[in-house]
């Protein structure tokens, strides 16, 4: 736990040594939350292209972390030392003086430590039982990311190949599990790598959220508001909630703590909470959005014209902010197209600084264009699979207009009222502080434009496999219209009491249904069972009897033992498979085929190279298993009603 403590310590002055390359005006806290997401973005990518070499090792995991250290020496050249002392002493001052606002700001932060230490530790759940889940919507996303995650651990898995389609190359962007490797590597539990990960990236993230809003609204406690109605962000659900209270015998406390269902995504609701169905499951999507609102931030100032304090016209931390966005492609591919969609916005509307805007695409451009010509090469991903009409988003049916009433509540139309506001109110101070209007801006109405686009096409095409998936693209539209929502709620706190009472009303009634599902989640009312006991003794026995390299054929189930092995499958979860735009039928059929025990299952097990057998309840649950078959084989290994046939010498 030490040696990790001190990796993640290293890897965040090291990036908060960077953050003074692209930002010379930011708080030490912001920088600190900044520091931690490009260290591990950065950390990451360096790491893994020395891995390919090295394999993932103390060797290969100290020089990355050393480099990226290396940043922190910025602190100590004649340019940066005096603003990295004044960040210092302001912040050691805020500590010092204990006033009711220090205490107001801990309460504020220590709640969303609290929230998310108690709602990750869900993600994953370790027992003598077996592997379990407590979040609704982590049952398949969990295997998965531990399959990744074993693959680096115990399968050496480099170049990485798709664990779920042994033979394709890893096109998923990895990086987040990458680093959850090395920590398994400093002695870690894959559960308390994650857990760390989720915790200090989701808390990064809020202090970083907070900023832009704060940017972008120039308004504080927007800022402050923002982050809640991002990651309790839900629809009318609630409705359904007191319905449910109202039909039920139950009383209010006792259905509180026994909560059926979730109330933002199930057959009706499809939007879903961001913490329930993205930050949980996806977890590169919780190192990449922090990074891509940094860049937000910055082309937010790059286009307003804030960026006269950079020098050099703002030509090197542009380069440098491109860089950093290039690594995406890596971390959450998607938050690279949105920043692509943003960028030729703001650039085309303001060319104010046009040597920045161009050193920003030829960062961007360098890292991101090598590392999408590197996963695109050789990828089994069927690229015509993640386009296509489809109207409506996942509404299946539904009105468009009822669907994202009930799906979103009054988060768009206090949206729009927000950009409305903004617009009629241009002069503000950077601290935050209204100042008399003069005239009409339309610099926020550009700014939501693009995401008005992404939210536009996101309802008339799909870039998936799954239409649902579209909500990776989605999220950003909230992002992009969150600190607007918040602003609202600012406004109207800041007015007389009847007004205040307002304000708290529209935030409960953005965030109830949210905090439902979040509630349901962090106070434990769910358990899943993912790996049973036997299970998880049976991958004992094989990562410390089988080479790394070794092949397995197992049921094309999420959950298969041979996930906690790091060794390859043939194939696993057909839902991942189709999701990643995989064409799966023809393996999928020879998989039947050998359990079946047909004519030709001597001949595709040599054809696939199948080295090892599992049959556990999950093979005989999905498929037709000719015990007759296999008991030619010799058996391997076995715990309980697990067993593993060597069919190869």
């Amino acid at each position: 736990m030490f040696l990790s403590l001190l990796f993640l310590f290293a890897i965040t002055v090291g990036g908060l040594g960077l953050t003074y390359l692209i930002e010379n005006k930011r708080t030490f806290m912001w920088r600190v939350a900044a520091g931690n997401v490009a260290g591990s973005a950065l950390f990451g990518v360096v790491c893994f292209f020395l891995s390919l070499v090295t394999g993932l090792n103390l060797v290969s995991i100290a020089v990355a972390a050393l480099l990226v250290l290396a940043f922190v020496l910025l602190v100590k050249t004649a340019k940066v030392r005096p603003v990295f002392r004044h960040d210092w002493d302001k912040a050691k001052g805020r500590i010092e003086r204990f006033t009711f606002s220090r205490v107001q700001s801990l309460t504020y932060y220590a709640f969303f430590v609290i929230l998310f230490a108690a709602f990750f530790d869900r993600a994953m759940i370790v027992t003598v039982d077996g592997i379990f889940t407590g979040a609704s919507n982590n049952l398949g996303d969990l295997p998965f990311h531990l399959g990744a995650i074993y693959g680096f651990t115990d399968g050496n898995n480099f170049p990485p190949q798709n664990p779920s389609f042994a033979g394709a190359k890893f096109t998923y962007p990895f990086i987040a599990d990458f680093v959850a490797a090395v920590y398994v590597k400093l002695g870690l539990s894959p559960r308390w790598a994650m857990l760390m990960q989720n915790v200090t990236w989701a808390f990064s993230l809020v202090v970083i959220f907070e900023r832009f809003a704060a940017a972008v609204t120039s308004s504080r406690l927007a800022g402050k508001i923002a982050p809640f109605i991002l990651f309790l962000t839900g629809g009318l659900g609630f409705v359904w909630f007191f319905k449910d209270y109202w039909q039920g015998a139950a009383g209010f406390f006792d259905l509180l703590w026994n909560l059926p269902k979730d109330y933002t995504i199930n057959d009706q609701f499809r939007w879903g909470n961001s913490m329930v169905v993205l930050f949980i499951t996806q977890r590169s999507l919780l190192l990449g959005m922090p990074l891509t609102i940094i860049v937000l931030h910055f082309l937010w100032d790059l286009f307003v014209g804030k960026r006269e304090d950079l020098g050099m016209s703002g030509i090197l931390p542009a380069f440098v902010m491109g860089l950093l966005a290039g690594t995406l492609p890596l971390i959450h591919a998607h938050s690279l197209l949105v920043l692509f969609v943003v960028s030729g916005f703001l650039c085309l509307s303001s060319f104010r600084y046009w040597k920045s805007w161009i050193a920003f695409a030829a960062g961007t451009s360098i890292v991101g264009g090598a590392l999408l010509f590197w996963m695109l090469t050789g990828s089994a991903t069927g690229t015509s699979e993640f386009l296509a009409w489809h109207f409506g988003f996942d509404s299946r049916g539904t009105n468009i207009f009822w669907f994202w009433l009930i799906n979103t509540g009054i988060f768009i139309p206090i949206s729009i009222g927000g950009i409305a506001l903004m617009m009629l109110a241009k002069n503000r101070d950077e601290e935050g502080e209204e100042g008399a209007s003069n005239g009409l801006s339309i610099e926020h109405l550009i700014f939501v434009l693009p995401f008005i686009l992404i939210f536009i096409v996101s309802n008339f095409a799909k870039f998936a496999p799954w239409e649902w998936d579209n909500i990776k693209l989605l999220i950003y539209w909230c992002v992009g219209f969150t600190p607007f929502a918040a602003y609202v709620v600012a406004l109207l706190w800041k007015g007389s009491r009847v007004f205040k009472v307002g304000a708290a009303a529209c935030l409960a009634v953005l965030i109830a249904a949210g905090a439902l599902d979040v509630w349901r989640t962090a106070s434990g009312q769910m358990r899943y069972e993912v790996f049973d006991e036997d299970a998880v003794g049976i991958a004992k026995a094989i990562r410390e009897r089988t080479k790394p390299s070794a092949m397995f054929l197992n049921a094309p189930t999420y959950n298969t033992a041979i996930v906690l092995t790091g060794r390859r499958s043939l194939m696993r979860y057909t839902g991942h498979l189709s999701s990643h735009g995989i064409d799966y039928l023809p393996r999928e059929n020879d998989v039947k085929r050998i359990y079946a025990g047909e004519a030709t299952a001597d001949l595709l097990l040599k054809k696939h190279g199948i080295e090892f057998v599992l049959i556990s309840p999950l093979e005989r649950k999905d498929l037709q298993v000719n015990d007759d078959y296999f008991a030619k084989f010799p058996l391997f290994a076995e715990s309980g009603d697990y067993k593993v046939y060597r069919v190869t010498e």
